[in-house]
């Protein structure tokens, strides 16, 4: 299969993959995927544990963004050891961070934050890779690993809000309280949101209003330009992967911010605006800083055959399932579950 028979393959799944989540995650049927008992009341029912879908897809993003990683590195020699130790450390920063930072930006202790998660991503990933490449001798190239990681990223979130239209968070601003000109351009595409106990219905009051896309323009925006970088990296443009996919990512990061309605912080100029833009400078600055110039040409098809190994397999699935764990299982609503016999099927 050809170079690029294989990138337009690839294209064509996350694309209909978006359209899917887009079209049918708003509604209300799509924010729980299961319900487990985990304490029996006193009248017979049972309080339950919701496990959602923004969990399965935010699992399902990772899983994406990891493969795409693994490929990329092994497309310029990097050693699978190397790539899942550098995944292993970057995911122990990051993760914990999605809350972390929320708790701090927003006084919040059961939200996550994307924005907050990739700021210290681009804050620590150069370092890592430094500290990979010298003490533990993986022979990681520092300017296509991070370049091979901004598209890895862009890939991530953008099919991960896919999870937050599951859950109907980072919602955007109601239609009829926009400018003429911005009714204009949002009306057309605007999405509405129902069931009660999601967080535009709860946070927001806004059950069934329309409101601007911004997950779905995000998603678009984020899968694009994930797979602009790809083709840069696959012709050894490794600045270019890595210059475009931050600017574009961070930048719409900035401007996306002014067109959502959820609490964001204190102040005109949100603190996830000011990661956006520092991650800009900071991440620009530190390519060129750990760059260098001895790049080994990628094959995509040498990086794709690493799966043929069981054990890359086994450690994605890993991952898909602490994700799943982490961010699946929800604090902010409960479940109260009765059962019964069909008596007329005994």
């Amino acid at each position: 299969m050809s170079l690029t028979l294989t990138i337009l393959s690839f294209a064509a799944v996350l694309f209909f993959y978006l359209y899917w989540g887009i079209r049918l995650l708003p509604g209300e049927r799509w924010q729980f995927v299961a319900s487990a008992p985990v304490r029996k009341r006193p009248g017979g029912d049972w309080d339950g544990v919701n496990l959602t879908w923004y969990g399965l897809l935010s699992a399902n993003a990772y899983a994406v963004a990891i493969g795409v990683l693994v490929v990329m590195m092994g497309g310029v020699g990097v050693s699978f050891a190397g790539t899942a130790v550098f995944v292993a450390v970057m995911l122990g920063l990051c993760v914990p961070a999605s809350r972390l930072v929320a708790m701090v930006v927003e006084k919040k202790a059961h939200t996550f934050t994307v924005g907050g998660a990739v700021f210290v991503g681009i804050v620590a990933a150069p370092w890592v890779v430094m500290a990979l490449d010298r003490t533990l001798g993986f022979r990681i190239p520092p300017g296509a690993a991070l370049a091979a990681l901004a598209v890895a990223y862009a890939f991530g979130e953008g099919l991960g809000r896919l999870a937050c239209l599951s859950f109907g968070c980072c919602y955007g601003k109601k239609i009829t309280g926009l400018s003429p000109l911005l009714r204009r351009l949002f009306a057309g595409i605007s999405l509405s949101f129902y069931g009660r106990t999601k967080k535009i219905a709860y946070a927001g009051g806004m059950e069934g209003e329309p409101v601007v896309p911004v997950q779905a323009l995000t998603a678009v925006i984020y899968v694009s330009c994930g797979l602009a970088g790809l083709v840069f990296f696959l012709n050894s443009r490794f600045a270019a992967a890595f210059l475009m996919t931050l600017v574009i990512t961070q930048g719409w990061r900035f401007l996306s911010e002014t067109l959502r309605d959820d609490y964001r912080g204190g102040g005109k100029i949100s603190a996830y605006q000011l990661m956006g833009a520092a991650g800009i400078v900071y991440g620009s600055a530190a390519f060129i800083l750990f760059s260098d110039t001895s790049f080994p040409p990628p094959n995509l098809f040498a990086g794709l055959a690493i799966f043929s190994r069981p054990l890359v397999i086994i450690f994605i699935q890993f991952i898909w399932v602490a994700i799943f764990l982490y961010t699946g299982r929800s604090t902010v609503t409960g479940a109260t579950l009765a059962f019964h016999v069909h008596r007329e099927r005994i």
